[in-house]
């Protein structure tokens, strides 16, 4: 069964098989360069602001799915890696031209073969575009389920696009909803909802400040 990911979930998750590739000497990463890497300019859509905080959050969730691992016995700084593919604890394996695909799918949405073929270039070789196509239909037609599918082609557009499947509550072998407007607006009011919380308990904090400070006065 693939793993079904929440935005956040797949920003994290695609980066750590990114850099895992192409940093491999910098990988695990720490949540500093986690979070550095999740909200850089280069090879992401949509550009994210990402705090420490929110992705610690997203990096427990996914430990406690067994889809990250942490390890600070190497260095006094805890560092994480994933488990979403080719680990010796999960099911699920990819070869290095799939897992190429699926990680700018997760790091970029949708996209055509040719915008794979030059983007996932740098992390696997595909020699032509039909090796991008059997690669495409091989992730399409996995033992494990469909892990992406084909959009309808857009007006003006020679090629369709693809899109990752590993999307919470997406319908099997189904393009899911969420595009990336959606998601825009998701993680929006994610980053709300947890500024709230800490005002609230900042607001908490100081009436009891308040109350410590009318019992002092009451004191003296």
């Amino acid at each position: 069964m693939k793993p079904e990911l929440s935005p956040h979930e797949q920003r994290v998750i695609g980066v750590l098989l990114e850099k895992q590739v192409t940093t491999p000497d910098q990988y695990p990463l720490s949540l500093n360069a986690l979070v550095n890497a999740c909200n850089q300019k280069s090879n992401r859509h949509p550009v994210l602001n990402l705090d420490e905080s929110l992705v610690r959050d997203v990096l427990t969730g996914l430990q406690k799915r067994g889809l990250v691992s942490a390890d600070s016995y190497r260095s006094r700084v805890e560092k994480y890696a994933q488990r979403f593919c080719n680990s010796e604890f999960g099911e699920l394996k990819l070869t290095d031209q799939q897992v190429a695909v699926i990680t700018e799918l997760l790091l970029r949405g949708p996209q055509t073969p040719g915008e794979l073929r030059a983007r996932a270039g740098r992390m696997a070789e595909f020699a032509d575009m039909s090796t991008m196509e059997a690669t495409l239909d091989r992730l399409a037609n996995h033992s494990t389920g469909a892990m992406v599918s084909v959009l309808p082609r857009e007006p003006g557009k020679r090629e369709s696009r693809y899109q990752h499947l590993f999307v919470a509550n997406a319908p099997e072998g189904q393009a899911p909803t969420l595009d990336a407007n959606a998601s825009d607006r998701q993680m929006a009011q994610a980053e709300i909802d947890r500024w709230k919380s800490r005002c609230q308990a900042l607001e908490a904090e100081i009436e009891t400040l308040k109350q410590r400070l009318r019992a002092l006065g009451e004191v003296c």
